[in-house]
């Protein structure tokens, strides 16, 4: 709903409340009036007026310009028919106008409509009407018609902010999704596309003759790739193939990386359906992988279950290129009454401090993407623990309650 939408619900409601309140001015007042069949004729041509349009006011699509100014038109008659039909001792003694306060819904109209210069105009507009009904510059009404014309252009003015704080709000929710689609095309496009590129560029050198230029080409389309899934310019520097060493998704090793289990054989098709989670985590155990799990399922929904272990996948892929052949790794599975943690181990050579920030602004997103960037779609964190010669530990946690609200969506 737009946010400007309460403000035309408020406006239907001021104008049937007002004219009750004219209605009942009118009756008692009615044999005040020198001629009061004439001041009733216009008061049931204003009641009949506002049934009639009671929804135009609904909405800005049914509140159209020609309406706004015949309503305001409607407003002045009968300001100006006031003194054809009133005694002018009660004019004179500040008696109200026989449309009364129902005038400042016209007013207002404008103001939702078109903002604080179409409530100027028609604000502008009333006070003269006003004006020329009491014969001058009453002191009362002067107050009276500076309260209306300032509280109409405030609204106005207020109404020209919330439609800008609304478009901004949308383009940035626009913007947010695209974000996270091509976050979510990236984490894939480095669990797949980049390591298979450094492995044909590393396999290419190691080979030589026409194997090495394919194998340089690969490594040229793989920063290239890199450029494009971080900042979405692809901008492909030559002679950067060469540097493989980073904490992420760099040179993998002789082999290629171990295969995370494929989501359609492990995973029902509903992606709201609930999965074990330690189902999707097992075969990663091996003979240099140690999967510790808990006794009971840990059952999540199946989406989120895929991102998690997904997210695992990545963390041992980093040991096996970072860590080396021969390091060993520990995967411990925990279910917590209000999270789901899951903790991949080490015995490495560990982190220098600030590779993992360094990594990440020269374009190697493993970390931020694979790891990270799962995380937070589930609401989670990922944190790592490490230092130099010490091996690393990562710790993946997700609350439950921000699995309950994916698994709602």
């Amino acid at each position: 709903m737009s946010v400007e939408q309460p403000l035309w619900h408020a406006l239907t409601a001021y104008r049937v409340l007002t004219l009750i309140y004219a209605l009942c001015l009118f009756v008692y007042s009615f044999h005040d009036y020198d001629r009061p069949l004439g001041a009733a004729a216009y008061m049931a041509v204003l009641t009949v007026w506002t049934a009639l349009t009671f929804r135009m006011v609904s909405s800005a699509e049914r509140c159209t310009r020609r309406f706004l100014i015949g309503d305001l038109a409607v407003a002045i008659t009968g300001i100006l028919l006031t003194p054809l039909v009133d005694n002018h001792d009660r004019i004179a003694e500040g008696t109200p106008t026989l449309p009364s306060i129902w005038t400042a819904g016209a007013v207002l109209g404008f103001a939702i409509k078109g903002g604080w210069r179409w409530a100027a105009w028609a604000s502008t507009v009333v006070c003269a009407a006003n004006i020329i009904e009491r014969g001058g510059f009453a002191q009362d009404t002067v107050h009276m018609l500076m309260l209306v014309w300032v509280a109409s252009v405030a609204i106005g003015y207020v109404v020209e902010v919330a439609r800008a704080s609304e478009r901004t709000l949308a383009r940035a929710l626009r913007i947010e999704a695209a974000t996270r689609e091509r976050e979510r095309l990236a984490r894939d496009i480095h669990d797949s596309v980049l390591q298979v590129l450094a492995m044909v560029q590393r396999r290419g050198a190691a080979i030589g003759g026409e194997a090495a230029e394919l194998g340089r080409m690969a490594g040229e389309q793989e920063i290239a790739l890199r450029s494009l899934v971080a900042t979405g310019l692809v901008t492909p520097p030559r002679g950067a193939a060469d540097d493989r060493h980073d904490l992420d998704e760099a040179e993998p090793p002789a082999s290629p990386p171990a295969p995370v289990p494929a989501c359609a054989d492990t995973l029902p098709e509903d992606a709201a359906e609930p999965c074990d989670l330690r189902a999707l985590i097992a075969p990663h155990a091996g003979s240099q992988v140690t999967f510790s799990e808990p006794g009971a399922p840990v059952v999540l929904p199946a989406a989120a279950a895929g991102e998690l272990a997904a997210a695992v996948g990545a963390a041992l892929d980093n040991v096996r290129v970072h860590a080396g052949d021969g390091a060993r790794a520990w995967i411990l599975l925990e279910d917590e009454p209000n999270a789901v943690m899951v903790t991949v181990r080490d015995d490495g050579p560990g982190i220098p401090e600030g590779r993992l920030a360094d990594a990440e602004r020269e374009g190697r997103l493993g970390v931020a993407l694979s790891i990270r960037g799962r995380l937070r779609d589930l609401g989670g964190t990922a944190e790592w623990i490490s230092a130099p010669g010490q091996g690393t530990e990562v710790e993946l946690t997700v609350p439950k309650p921000a699995l309950n609200a994916k698994d709602r969506t």
